[in-house]
């Protein structure tokens, strides 16, 4: 039995749900959003509710229960206010600025990275050491933060690079601390 799969989900107000077979599309004031699922996993809507049912207790189709709800309340959530992801940049001379759509960062390598936004998401740049990703889908505004991670991941040594303003980088002594 699943708990979180079988927690309905309550529609607020100003959100429109709607649900085609598999596929469920939610417009809410700060965007529309839509996705397919899984079609063991039946979604019924009924007085603002949604509830979720799986056509059997097979392992995987228990796993998808909770899945989709995540998912449909994700969207839900997305759609109502947005998603936020804030990175900070540390290192001398490390830093980034925002020109137009695109990201520009500057992390030591002899050139800077440009990095286009995808579709649906906007970067924020309130000082040089930090930037905030924001997005109405979740799982995209955790997949842009975390490619912006990879052009400089934080180093254990010194702290320096790209890390989630929530991450705590476990320092390391290095060879001088051996003794």
């Amino acid at each position: 039995m699943s708990r979180i799969g079988n927690k309905p989900i309550v529609v607020p107000d100003g959100v429109e749900v709607k649900i085609d077979g598999h596929v469920v599309t939610v417009k809410g004031p700060k965007g529309t959003i839509s996705k397919e699922f899984h079609k063991n996993i039946d979604v019924k809507m009924e007085n603002n509710t949604i509830t979720l049912t799986r056509c059997d207790d097979e392992p995987a189709n228990r796993g998808l229960h909770g899945l989709t709800r995540t998912l449909i309340n994700n969207m839900i959530e997305g759609t109502t206010k947005e998603f936020t992801r804030q990175l900070e940049i540390n290192g001398v001379g490390y830093r980034a600025q925002k020109s137009g759509t695109k990201l520009v960062l500057t992390l030591g390598y002899s050139h800077p990275i440009e990095m286009e936004a995808p579709e649906g998401i906007t970067y924020e740049v309130p000082n040089p050491n930090t930037i905030i990703v924001r997005g109405i889908d979740k799982e995209l505004v955790g997949q842009t933060a975390a490619v912006i991670r990879t052009k400089r991941p934080p180093e254990v040594y010194r702290g320096k690079g790209i890390k989630y303003a929530e991450e705590v980088i476990r320092r390391k002594e290095g060879k001088a601390g051996k003794k």
